[in-house]
């Protein structure tokens, strides 16, 4: 820690830049403690202290939360660990660069004052615990890959544990242990393409088996009888196919018909006034139509979403493309809930962990702050993406050992933000929160020791 907050030699911009990294950590937290809650937020915290499984959501974030309510009840002591796990790898960063420039200080504390930092290091969600843990995860194999001849052990286990939790965070966040293991075998180039290959195999295989030993100790003992199996498998089915009807008004529903004439009949004339692009929610508006989907027989409805990417592929690809269109470039951000401000959830359930809902003042700030982003570039992946893919240029430019490990965190990132163009059924803005802020954080070493500077 002394290490982290003080090293040996250092410059004055590299000391205010930690500083400035510190400062943003209390801003954060003094701005959303005890934590911002969504419903997916009490949820997690529901099923951490009942140890039983409510949905289909990956565990980790629960079990994450588990040890830290049970030392201090309630959000407060995860948020702070989540946080300080972020702005103590970015303090970390002067030890990467050979010095500092005060343009580095003054971009951290523009970086500090967005809501992506100030705001979203506040809110209970796996997707800020994810993409923490990812930032983390890249921070370490960067200090790994350049102390390399030194055998940086604890540096290369803590960037594999941290991979591996992230992948737990987020179904596909199996992206950026690809991408970490990647790094790992560059890394080692030098010694032959085999080195390479087994530093590679060997790093992701590490990250998978840590992965499988915590989902298995993470397992809550008990799931909630009324939960379904493959629920998330079918909601995606349903988005789509309902979807591309919707974009091929033509299309028939030939596969249901067989097991559910009538459904079929409903859904095919009421696909076009149910559907919306910018979230799967809209289906469940009409509980006719609602019925409807939900009680075709899975098989059938899986050959039906099967039939469709197979011989109907321009509405398939129409469907997910408007999904994707809406998910990255958030045409509309107040409807893609781009802030949690305040706790939000069933009153039983806040009654039960006894929390106190609503929006305070101290949550209204929060949101009215975040509201001034609202139509800026600061609050637009779009921004981020482009500002990535110019960082990956400038790091290919200067290649040092450092540096792959940065463009390995932004292409995973990128590679992760294009998934969701499969995956998506809603327009959430922290879906993609990870691509930002890895942008952020990449521009903040960049600005460190710019390559441009260093070759005059």
């Amino acid at each position: 820690m002394t290490e982290v907050i003080r090293p040996e030699g250092e410059s004055r911009a590299g000391g205010a830049f930690r500083w400035a990294m510190f400062g943003g950590l209390l801003l954060s937290l003094a701005a959303n403690a005890p934590g911002q809650m969504s419903y997916d937020s009490v949820i997690s915290l529901v099923e951490a202290r009942t140890d039983t499984r409510q949905t289909w959501a990956p565990v980790v974030s629960s079990w994450v939360l588990k040890p830290f309510d049970h030392l201090v009840a309630g959000t407060g002591l995860y948020v702070t660990a989540s946080a300080a796990l972020l702005f103590f790898s970015l303090m970390s960063l002067t030890r990467l660069r050979p010095r500092a420039t005060w343009w580095a200080v003054a971009l951290g504390v523009l970086v500090v004052l967005t809501p992506q930092f100030l705001i979203y290091q506040g809110i209970v969600w796996r997707d800020v615990l994810f993409a923490n843990l990812s930032v983390a995860g890249f921070i370490l194999l960067a200090h790994a890959a350049q102390r390399w001849a030194e055998k940086p052990t604890w540096a290369i286990a803590g960037a594999v544990a941290c991979l591996a939790l992230a992948a737990l965070a987020r179904q596909n966040g199996l992206i950026l242990a690809v991408a970490g293991a990647g790094v790992f075998a560059w890394t080692v180039r030098g010694g032959g393409w085999r080195r390479s290959l087994r530093w590679g195999l060997g790093a992701f295989a590490a990250m998978v088996a840590v992965a499988l030993i915590w989902n298995h100790v993470a397992q809550p003992a008990q799931t909630s009888p009324a939960l379904k199996a493959d629920l998330g498998m079918e909601v995606l089915e349903h988005y789509d196919i309902v979807g591309a009807k919707a974009h091929h008004p033509t299309l028939k529903l030939k596969e249901i018909a067989k097991a559910d004439p009538a459904a079929a009949a409903l859904i095919e004339g009421k696909a076009t006034a149910y559907y919306d692009a910018s979230r799967v929610d809209s289906l469940d508006n009409d509980v006719k139509f609602r019925y409807a989907l939900w009680h075709v027989p899975y098989p059938a409805m899986d050959a039906q979403w099967r039939r469709i990417m197979l011989h109907y592929p321009a509405a398939y690809a129409l469907q997910r493309l408007d999904v994707f269109r809406w998910v990255f470039l958030t045409p509309k951000l107040e409807l893609c809930l781009p802030v949690q401000a305040g706790v939000m959830g069933p009153d039983n359930l806040l009654r039960d962990l006894d929390i106190q809902s609503g929006v305070s003042p101290q949550a209204k700030g929060v949101e009215a702050y975040a509201k001034r982003f609202y139509g800026t570039p600061i609050l637009s992946h779009l921004t981020w993406a482009v500002v990535a893919t110019g960082l990956i240029v400038l790091l290919l430019r200067r290649r040092e050992a450092a540096d792959w490990a940065f463009i390995g965190l932004l292409t995973g990132s990128l590679l992760f933000a294009a998934s969701f163009a499969v995956i998506s059924v809603a327009c959430d803005y922290r879906y993609l929160y990870l691509l930002d802020l890895a942008a952020m954080v990449s521009l903040l070493y960049v600005a460190l020791d710019p390559p441009r500077w260093r070759r005059a």
